[in-house]
């Protein structure tokens, strides 16, 4: 087995909410490519679990498994974003890419029925704690020349969905935030980008593609007839961290099987 094609060779790679999902798939891409990854989550043994996996598909393409590394951050603590930061540039030297992707949504229902508190809680830790991690990243970014910013959001950001109003409204917020770091970080060299993923089978997607009723009402608006997998959506943020890309910015690839949305 070999590297998929090696577009991120040398980088380094620090993903968000990477031990499961979206996020470990890219972290399994970005491996595959070249890169040296950085994994997190807010719990010890979600990092212990994923660097196992991890380090079973860098021995297959004969990676070293120091190019893995493994961090507990919670983004919406400043002293664990520091630290993520910190311990990435002091291991591997530097910082190239930082994928956004820790998300929560601890509110189910109408939207006008989620309370101050929650609706705080998804905003802080979706739109603020993303902010707040590219100005932690953005020295060492500047520093390596040629960063790239990654951000996922989801087609919830186009197209509302039910019972997860205000996760979807934090969302939305994270394609102005791509928007405007892109323009400002240009002049550092920094491509800023966006991947709208839309609804893919995953854990944290279970109330909506394990209920019957709902995967009957999706089937209608995604032409591809499925809902997406994971590892589907390693190859669109390669794209967009890549050389490939070289030329794109400000962005958001939708990802989502056909489903139409505008804003």
């Amino acid at each position: 087995m070999a590297l998929s094609g090696g577009r991120l060779l040398g980088k380094v790679s620090v993903i968000t909410a990477s031990t499961d999902g979206i996020g470990f798939a890219i972290a399994k891409r970005f491996l595959k490519e070249g890169s040296k990854v950085v994994i997190s989550s807010r719990k010890q043994q979600n990092v212990d679990s994923a660097l196992e996996k991890l380090v079973k598909v860098a021995d297959e393409l004969n990676i070293p498994p120091t190019n893995l590394h493994g961090l507990v951050c919670h983004v919406g603590k400043s002293e664990d974003r520091v630290i993520l930061v910190d311990e990435t540039v002091k291991k591997f030297g530097g910082l190239n890419i930082l994928v956004s992707n820790a998300a929560v949504s601890p509110a189910f229902g109408n939207i006008y029925d989620v309370d101050e508190k929650a609706f705080d809680k998804i905003m802080d830790t979706n739109v603020q704690a993303s902010f707040l991690l590219c100005k932690e990243a953005l020295p060492h970014l500047r520093k390596a020349g040629n960063g790239s910013i990654l951000f996922v959001s989801s087609i919830g950001a186009y197209l509302p969905l039910p019972g997860v109003g205000a996760y979807c409204v934090s969302k939305t917020a994270l394609l102005g935030l791509t928007k405007n770091l892109a323009t400002e970080f240009a002049r550092f060299g920094i491509r800023v980008n966006c991947l709208a993923p839309g609804i893919i089978k995953t854990k944290f997607s279970e109330p909506l593609t394990g209920n019957e009723a709902a995967t009957e009402l999706y089937m209608k608006v995604i032409p591809m007839q499925r809902f997406g997998d994971p590892d589907e959506m390693g190859g669109p943020a390669v794209f967009l961290c890549s050389d490939d890309a070289s030329y794109v910015t400000g962005e958001t690839l939708m990802a989502t099987g056909g489903i139409n949305s505008r804003l």
